[in-house]
């Protein structure tokens, strides 16, 4: 199983989001929060700064929305130029037929969970899916402390992929750095999510690459990857 680690830039200077996103290149996708002041208290970047950011980077784009009615707004950040759209299920009316539209405008269908979504009502949507991604903080702030209490569900969420023999990403976002990743790898995930991790470090590109190095060493001893 291949890591991935994909800086968020809400830890970023959105004054120079293009300076930005090339500073972490060498990353594997740049995660865009994307935020509503409805769905979670805070509101961030929408439409116009993705497709200018779709421009600006060759970097693919990992568009997480935290937004109400998604399923009216998540297939215009595919249009945007997201090659990954991630919509929360607490959020979309039909969650099939959203990961399907998306998928069929060309890019990865992501859904993401709060934390306290259980992940086993939703185990027949997962064949649906490209990614899922397990929340570690209260979504809507960045710099927020990790939650220790998301390690059993990531643990679960990988036994369900597992048991459907399936190829799904299984994502982190929150909290996530040197002292936590290698915990969230040897639990399941696979895909990293890191703000202030990255864009704190004096250089991001190094930090991207320091964050791999733990997390390929995590997965690489973890039994869940060693079964696979």
């Amino acid at each position: 199983m291949a890591v991935q680690i994909n800086p968020s830039i809400l830890s970023a200077d959105f004054a120079r989001l293009a300076e930005e996103a090339k500073a972490v290149e060498g990353a594997d996708w740049l995660h865009v929060d994307v935020m509503d002041n409805h769905f979670v208290p805070n509101l961030t970047l929408g439409v116009p700064v993705v497709e200018s950011l779709a421009r600006a980077t060759d970097t693919p784009l990992d568009c997480h929305l935290m937004i109400e009615d998604a399923d009216r707004w998540a297939p215009q950040y595919v249009e945007a130029g997201a090659s990954s759209v991630t919509f929360h299920v607490e959020a979309a009316g039909a969650p099939v037929r959203l990961a399907r539209e998306i998928r069929a405008k060309g890019a990865r269908a992501s859904m993401a969970l709060k934390p306290a979504t259980p992940i086993e009502p939703y185990e027949d949507l997962l064949p649906e899916l490209d990614m899922l991604l397990i929340m570690t903080v209260e979504p809507g702030f960045g710099g927020q402390s990790f939650l220790d209490i998301m390690l059993p569900k990531i643990r679960r969420t990988r036994e369900l992929i597992k048991k459907h023999g399936l190829e799904l990403w299984l994502q982190v976002d929150g909290g996530v750095s040197a002292s936590t990743i290698e915990r969230c790898a040897d639990a399941g995930a696979d895909v990293f999510v890191a703000g202030s991790a990255v864009y704190g470090a004096s250089d991001p590109a190094a930090a991207v690459r320091a964050l791999r190095t733990q997390a390929e060493g995590a997965t690489g001893k973890a039994s869940w990857a060693c079964d696979h």
